[in-house]
C-alpha cells in the first residue's frame, strides 16, 4: 500500500528578497511551476522548510508562513510534508504543531544540531536517543506520517546517514515513520535499503541523491524520493523517472547519459550541494536570486558557469547569459 513516504518530493529552496526577506510572490510561482505540472502531480509532492530552504536560518514565525503559501497555491493537488528542525525540542515540538494546524500531510524530522556530542561526534547506534527522544516527542505531539532526514556523526559505510543499528531502532519504535531519507554513500545505501525491506511494515527507502537515481532504479531501491535535485530539473528528471516506470531501459539511458548525470553529478558535491541547488533553479528562471542567508556563502562566479553550461546539456531552459553575473 503507498504511504506518504512513497511519493517523489521537491526539497523546496527558499527565494530571498535582496534584503533577504522571504520573497512571497517568488515563493507563491515557484510552488505553482510543481503544482500546476499534471506529469510531476502523478507521483510528486513538496517538502517545506528543509534544509535545501534554509530552515536553520528562519523563525518559527517564518516557517509557518512558507507553509501557510505553499498550502494555499498548491490547492490539495500533491502531498505536502514540513520541515520542523529548530534549536531546541521545546521549539521543535511548536513548529511540528504549526505544521498540523495549517494542514500539512506529515513531518519531515532532522537530528538536533549543537556542539560535537550530538552532531560530528555523535555515535548514533550506541545512543539512539539523541534524535529518537525528540522523534518520540513530535510523534506524540502531532500524530502525522514522518519522513526522516537521517543525518549523524558520519559512521563509515554510512555517511552520512545514520547507521544500521539507529535506524531500524528509530523505525520499529515509531510507526509513523513512512519514509527514510537515504542520505548514505552507495555501500551504506544498500545496507540500509536492504535492511528496511525485512521490517515487519512498509517503510518507503527513498532516493535523496540525483546523481544516483539510475543506480537505485537498476538496483530496485527506490519507492519514493525527497531531494533538492528537482528544484531545477523537472522536466528531464520526469522524463528519466517516466522511462524507468515505462520498463524503458534505452529511453532512460538516452537522459541520463545525454547531459542529466553530468549536471547531478556536479551539484552533488556535499560540501557546497544546498548553495548549488539554489544557483541552478535561478539560472533556470525560477527564483530571482541565488543568494542565501548568511552564514551560507555567496557562490562562486566558476559554479554559476559550470551549472550554466550544464543545465543547457541536460536542456533545461535557462536565462540569459547576460544575467548570470553576480555583484562581488
Amino acid at each position: 500500500m503507498k504511504t506518504i513516504g512513497d511519493y517523489r518530493y521537491v526539497a523546496c529552496v527558499m527565494p530571498m528578497n535582496p534584503d533577504f526577506s522571504l520573497d512571497e510572490a517568488g515563493f507563491r510561482k515557484f510552488i505553482r511551476h510543481f503544482a500546476d505540472n499534471p506529469r510531476f502531480r502523478n507521483a510528486g509532492g513538496l517538502c517545506i522548510n528543509p534544509e535545501a530552504g534554509e530552515i536553520f536560518y528562519m523563525t518559527r514565525a517564518e516557517k509557518r508562513r512558507a507553509l501557510e503559501i505553499a498550502m494555499e497555491e498548491a490547492q490539495g493537488k500533491l502531498p505536502i510534508i514540513a520541515g520542523t528542525w529548530a534549536l531546541t525540542t521545546e521549539e521543535v515540538i511548536e513548529t511540528a504543531k504549526d505544521a498540523k494546524a495549517v494542514g500539512a500531510d506529515g513531518i519531515f524530522v532532522t537530528p538536533p544540531q549543537g556542539f560535537g556530542d550530538i552532531t560530528s561526534s555523535w555515535d548514533a547506534d550506541k545512543y539512539p536517543e539523541v534524535w529518537l527522544d525528540q522523534i518520540i516527542e513530535q510523534d506524540r505531539a502531532v500524530d502525522l506520517p514522518i519522513v526522516t532526514h537521517p543525518v549523524s556523526g558520519g559512521q563509515m559505510p554510512f555517511y552520512p546517514g545514520l547507521p544500521l543499528q539507529a535506524t531500524l531502532r528509530i523505525c520499529k519504535e515509531v510507526p509513523n515513520v513512512v519514509g527514510w531519507k537515504m542520505t548514505y554513500m552507495y555501500d551504506g545505501f544498500r545496507i540500509i535499503a536492504r535492511e528496511l525491506r525485512k521490517l515487519d511494515r512498509h517503510v518507503a527507502v527513498m532516493g535523496a541523491l540525483g546523481s544516483r537515481f539510475h543506480e537505485y532504479r537498476a538496483t530496485n531501491s527506490f519507492d519514493g524520493t525527497l531531494s533538492g535535485f528537482w528544484n531545477y530539473a523537472l522536466e528531464p528528471m520526469l522524463d528519466h523517472l517516466e522511462a524507468w516506470d515505462n520498463g524503458d531501459l534505452s529511453g532512460a539511458n538516452a537522459v541520463w547519459e545525454g547531459g542529466l548525470s553530468d549536471l547531478q553529478s556536479y551539484i552533488a558535491d556535499f560540501g557546497r550541494l544546498h548553495i548549488r541547488y539554489k544557483v541552478a533553479t535561478w539560472l533556470a528562471g525560477l527564483i530571482q536570486s541565488p543568494l542565501m542567508r548568511k552564514p551560507m556563502p555567496r557562490p562562486l562566479q566558476t559554479e554559476i558557469d559550470t551549472i550554466y553550461e550544464l543545465l543547457q546539456r541536460a536542456n533545461v531552459s535557462v536565462i540569459d547569459r547576460r544575467e548570470t553575473k553576480i555583484a562581488a
